[in-house]
C-alpha cells in the first residue's frame, strides 16, 4: 500500500524550512573605519562634544552603535582619536610654523595668516575644533585634555619667544609670557569670529593689527 501524499502545504512548508536552514547567516555590516572618523570628527567639529551624541554620531557615521563601540570604543575615546586626527589633518599650521620660520614673529605672523584660510575654509565647520569642542563641556577630563592642548601651543610661542630674546632678536625687556598669550587669545578670538561669519580677508586684517605690536630690535624684522 502507497504512504499518503502529503499535501501541498506540507511540502511547501518542509521546503522552505529547509531553504532557511541553507540559508547562511548574515554578517555584520562592514564598513570603512576612515571615512566614518572623518564624519565623526565633522560632527564633533560642528557641533562640539557635549552637543553631539551618540545617536548622532550612528546616524552620520552610518553604522550601528555595537559597530561603534566595537571599533572605536566610548564616545570620549572617539573624540580622542578626532582630536588626533584634526591636529594631523587641519590643525598643524602652527607647528610647522614654529618649526620652519626663523623667528618667533615670522612664526606666529605665519600661523595668524594661515589660521585666516584655514578657519573660513569652505568644506568643513568654520573655527578650530580644539576651541570650539570645549564650550559647554561638562565632561572634566575631555576638558581638560583640550585646554591642555590650547595651552601647549602658548607654551610653545613663548619658549620660541623667549630663544629670540636671547639672542638678541627681541628686546631684553619683552615679556614673553604676555606675547605668547597675546598669539594664543589672538589664535582663539580669531576662530570663533570664523564660526561667526567673519571672512578670511577679515580675519587677515585682524592678523596684520596684531602683528602690529611685535617689538623689534636692531635690523631684525622677523
Amino acid at each position: 500500500m502507497k504512504a499518503p501524499k502529503r499535501s501541498d502545504a506540507a511540502s511547501a512548508t518542509t521546503a522552505g524550512a529547509g531553504k532557511a536552514r541553507a540559508r547562511p547567516r548574515g554578517r555584520p555590516r562592514s564598513f570603512d573605519r576612515e571615512t566614518a572618523l572623518e564624519k565623526a570628527l565633522l560632527a564633533f567639529w560642528e557641533h562640539g562634544y557635549e552637543a553631539t551624541s551618540v545617536s548622532d554620531l550612528t546616524r552620520v557615521m552610518d553604522i550601528g552603535a555595537p559597530s561603534l563601540y566595537s571599533a572605536f570604543g566610548d564616545k570620549r575615546s572617539l573624540f580622542e582619536e578626532v582630536v588626533r586626527v584634526y591636529g594631523t589633518r587641519y590643525g598643524s599650521f602652527a607647528e610647522r610654523a614654529l618649526a620652519e620660520e626663523p623667528t618667533a614673529r615670522a612664526a606666529v605672523e605665519r600661523t595668524l595668516r594661515e589660521a585666516a584660510t584655514a578657519y573660513t575654509e569652505p568644506g568643513h565647520p568654520h573655527g578650530c575644533l580644539v576651541v570650539h569642542a570645549a564650550a559647554n563641556c561638562s565632561n572634566p577630563e575631555v576638558e581638560q585634555s583640550l585646554r591642555d592642548r590650547r595651552n601647549a601651543n602658548i607654551a610653545a610661542f613663548e619658549s620660541r619667544i623667549r630663544a629670540d630674546v636671547a639672542a638678541g632678536v627681541l628686546p631684553p625687556a619683552t615679556d614673553a609670557a604676555a606675547l605668547a598669550r597675546h598669539a594664543g587669545a589672538m589664535i582663539q578670538g580669531m576662530s570663533q569670529q570664523a564660526r561667526d561669519g567673519a571672512s578670511r580677508e577679515e580675519l587677515e586684517a585682524v592678523a596684520e593689527i596684531a602683528l602690529s605690536i611685535w617689538p623689534r630690535t636692531g635690523t631684525h624684522t622677523g
